[in-house]
């Protein structure tokens, strides 16, 4: 037990002490010979001479603990300290294994880029100078004592404004090769998809839905248009085999389709819709169709 107070610097939280009073007899061995968490920590700081720990204020009470190994054990060295707010979930308490956000796999696995997460957890309590930041940033003004003191609720809203801001710094080589392409044009496509998802998941589920064949028998608001997407098929199907002049553009390409089909209204731009991105809604088909061209004769197949 400590003979005394102990007390250490804390850069977030100023100078904490601790009474001996505070402190129990802790175990430093179990039976089996196994050191216990503290123990190998304070070892394990020594062996690797370790000048400023970083920790969760969860841990705040063990320090003393291993500030009194490190004493008994000869060892002087004066280490930093610094113990980070705790992060609470969704739920408002603390933040656990089995919250999805908690792993960094898991972000990576949805489609949330590695600078994105970084810019995120150095902005959480944080006052920084930018919004939106890569690591090397943070050289010129990081400092871990603008950490807030109080728990920082994780806001996955806020990630995902992050996320969508990191992936529209990226160009259309770069976007086309997180999507497994060396193609810019679906990089760009990619890209004009940032205007409703945020993570490459999001991205990739609408791209592949573009290249995947079309159901022609799916509705909207119980209104089918199976038949005007039969129609609509046969046209574009004959005018991408015999390389029409009117494919080079969306204005050209809509004028004779619907002169050919003479479909009109919904009924002509919803089976479009459906032939050419495989859902009723979305994107403008203006906006989409200048990188749709270059890839009609695969996107245009019936399921």
């Amino acid at each position: 037990a400590a003979s005394g107070p102990i007390s250490f610097e804390d850069s977030i939280k100023g100078k904490v002490t601790f009474e001996p009073h505070e402190i129990d007899s802790f175990v430093i061995l179990k039976e089996d010979g196994i050191p216990t968490y503290n123990f190998a920590c304070a070892v394990d700081d020594m062996l690797y001479d370790v000048s400023f720990v970083v920790r969760g204020e969860d841990h705040v009470s063990n320090t003393p603990k291993q500030i009194l190994i490190h004493r008994y054990l000869g060892y002087d060295k004066v280490l930093g300290y610094a113990h980070l707010p705790i992060i609470l979930g969704e739920s408002g308490s603390k933040m656990s294994k089995r919250d999805s956000a908690s792993s960094v796999a898991w972000l990576l696995e949805e489609g949330f880029l590695p600078q994105a997460i970084v810019n995120y957890l150095v902005s959480m309590g944080n006052r920084t100078p930018m919004e939106v930041f890569k690591l090397q940033d943070c050289y010129e003004w990081f400092d871990i004592k603008y950490i807030a003191k109080s728990p920082v609720k994780f806001d996955m809203p806020r990630l995902r404004f992050l996320n969508r801001e990191h992936l529209k710094m990226l160009n259309e080589q770069e976007f086309a090769l997180l999507l497994n392409s060396e193609d810019a044009s679906i990089g760009a496509l990619a890209k004009l998809h940032l205007q409703e998802a945020s993570i490459l998941n999001e991205i990739r589920t609408k791209i592949d839905m573009i290249f995947a064949p079309k159901c022609i028998t799916q509705m909207e608001n119980n209104e089918s248009f199976e038949a005007e997407c039969k129609i609509l098929y046969q046209y574009l199907r004959e005018m991408i085999e015999s390389h029409s002049e009117s494919l080079k553009d969306y204005e050209s390409l809509k004028k004779e389709l619907m002169q050919r089909s003479s479909l009109k209204g919904k009924k002509f731009f919803k089976p479009l819709r459906i032939l050419l991105t495989g859902t009723t809604h979305g994107l403008e088909l203006s906006e989409i169709y200048p990188y749709l061209r270059f890839f009609l004769a695969d996107i245009v197949t019936l399921d």
